[in-house]
């Protein structure tokens, strides 16, 4: 399963780059409105960093029309650009349009199977489940994941599930067990996955035999 960072923030995304930890990096418009910069200049940077794998920016209208006309900008700034379009009636047709033009999109809000269908015919090379927020409403986001895997799985369907809105390390170890091809994560939880008071303790211990060692 690819770890894709999800957030505007240069610094961090430097770092998790730079660790080796991501394949690429998701966006939308709350992410990038803490970044209190313009949207081109972020999208721009982020580009010149991740040259190697996608990097999703979304669209803010939600008519078919200013989605398409947006998602053909978007996707001229940069070969890496991944077009993420709201999940609601009007986007299935700026999917379906954009899609048959060659534009790698990702169908993003998805709260259940039926919408992770809809995405696929219409032509999402992504779609995005939000694993966390239907947790935060007493539904099951794991589970909704399990379902469109299975339903992908029997229908031999290749559209990608994105988990998103994954909120600590055991989401990731669950996504992955289910074979989720990416969940994308703040910081936070990649910094999480990567720390264990085990680990420290272990390497303070082998520094501190290594004190004992002869050196001369």
């Amino acid at each position: 399963m690819k770890i894709f960072l999800d957030s505007a923030h240069i610094e961090d995304i430097k770092k998790a780059y730079d660790m080796g930890a991501i394949s690429g990096v998701t966006t939308n418009p709350s992410i990038i409105s803490r970044e209190n910069r313009k949207f081109e200049d972020l999208l721009n940077e982020i580009t010149s960093i991740i040259v190697d794998g996608p990097v999703f920016a979304e669209v803010l209208s939600v008519d078919a029309e200013g989605m398409i006309e947006e998602g053909r900008r978007l996707a001229k700034k940069s070969k890496n650009i991944v077009v993420k379009i709201p999940m609601i009636p009007e986007g299935l047709k700026a999917v379906k349009t954009l899609s048959s033009e060659g534009i790698t999109v990702c169908n993003t809000v998805v709260f259940s199977a039926s919408q992770a269908i809809l995405s696929a015919n219409a032509g999402a090379s992504y779609v995005a489940p939000f694993v966390g927020r239907l947790d935060d409403i007493g539904e099951d986001g794991l589970c909704l994941c399990q379902e469109i895997r299975d339903i992908f799985d029997a229908q031999g369907i290749d559209t990608k599930i994105v988990a998103a809105s994954v909120r600590h390390p055991v989401h990731v170890n669950s996504l992955a067990k289910m074979g989720v091809d990416i969940a994308t994560m703040p910081f936070k939880v990649i910094m999480q996955m990567a720390t264990n008071p085990n680990s420290q303790r272990a390497v303070e211990g082998f520094l501190k035999d290594w004190e004992k060692v002869p050196k001369e």
